[in-house]
């Protein structure tokens, strides 16, 4: 599968990329917004990308006006964080950067403009300013990176899965009580290795939409090689949304994750520049294990569905459990 393109439309559509981006205990030193291993990332580094989007972004002043700064700051400790598992990530996977398309983004700098404030979705403002605040050969090397990743993987990658579903056919659910209901029912098939299964032949006799042993290739679905579904190891439940438009849930095992294995289909998608940042974005979850990630309570909690910081764990996007008694890899 051929996924290089000429250099020029790669510079474009990666400049494109980062304009559609959206993409327990506290840190035992109190001056610190993140710790990772043994890196530390301080409030007061995150407090100056927030006094100069005040300085230098309208759509900053704006939030200050709605007192909604503590949203850029969920969103500069976000990318601050996917910056440091895409560099140890790089640095174990042997990626190099292309030094050449980081100049030749960094030409047309795609984020020397500032934030536009009108006909633009509110939730994705924080994102695009602190993309803009922070160094922007950084922001771009790391989308050059994730796309590297995902380049090196696509074509390998396959999961089997286990799922049923939470659908609002009680009368209309709230979404609040639906994402209740979906995190119930995750915590009910992690509960042991084999009650997934069980939780599923009931709902599949219930009539719920369930289905087991569901294998799905990149190459087949690259927007969801971009969720959750492709970032977690076997033997764990994850419980999401897949469209914020549809009152339905996802609540789902894990069985097996295939990184090795070339998938021979019969019809393959090509994959866009953003949905392979997306999916090196994806690639980089296990890491966050790894190099035992704590963010500071002041700015939320990690959202390991979302790739993100949320505003606390009752805003997260969905869940992972590890299934109690399994044995993951």
């Amino acid at each position: 599968m051929r996924i290089m393109g000429r250099p020029r439309v790669l510079v474009a559509v990666l400049a494109a990329c980062l304009l559609l981006a959206g993409c327990g205990s506290g840190p035992s030193q109190v001056r610190a917004a993140f710790l990772m291993g043994d890196r530390e990332v301080t409030q007061d580094q995150v407090q100056q990308l927030i006094d100069k989007a005040v300085r230098e972004q309208p759509a900053a002043q704006q939030l200050a006006q709605q007192h909604k700064l503590d949203q850029l700051g969920r969103a500069i400790v976000s990318q601050l964080v996917v910056h440091e598992l895409v560099t140890r990530a790089a640095q174990r996977e042997g990626l190099t950067v292309d030094d050449t398309l980081v100049s030749q983004t960094l030409a047309q700098d795609p984020l020397a403009t500032p934030v536009s404030t009108t006909g633009v979705d509110p939730s994705q403002l924080p994102g695009q300013i602190a993309y803009r605040v922070r160094d922007h050969r950084e922001a771009i090397t790391d989308q050059v990176l994730m796309r590297a990743l995902a380049q090196k993987y696509f074509d390998k990658m396959s999961v089997t899965f286990d799922y049923t579903s939470v659908v609002s056919d009680d009368g209309g659910a709230q979404p609040a009580s639906m994402r209740e209901k979906a995190f119930a029912k995750a915590e009910q098939m992690a509960a042991n290795p084999g009650a997934a299964a069980q939780v599923i032949q009931a709902d599949n006799a219930a009539g719920q939409q369930t289905s087991v042993g569901e294998r799905v290739p990149a190459v087949q679905a690259p927007d969801l090689a971009a969720t959750v579904v492709f970032g977690v190891q076997p033997g764990t439940v994850i419980a999401f949304q897949p469209s914020t438009e549809q009152a339905a849930w996802i609540v789902a095992v894990i069985r097996q994750r295939d990184l090795t294995t070339p998938q021979s289909v019969d019809q393959a998608t090509e994959p866009t520049a953003s949905q392979l940042v997306a999916v090196g974005q994806r690639l980089l979850q296990p890491y966050v294990g790894d190099a035992g990630l704590k963010v500071n309570p002041r700015y939320g909690v990690w959202d390991p569905v979302a790739m993100d910081v949320a505003a606390s764990a009752a805003e997260t996007t969905g869940a992972v459990v590890s299934v109690k008694g399994s044995v993951q890899p």
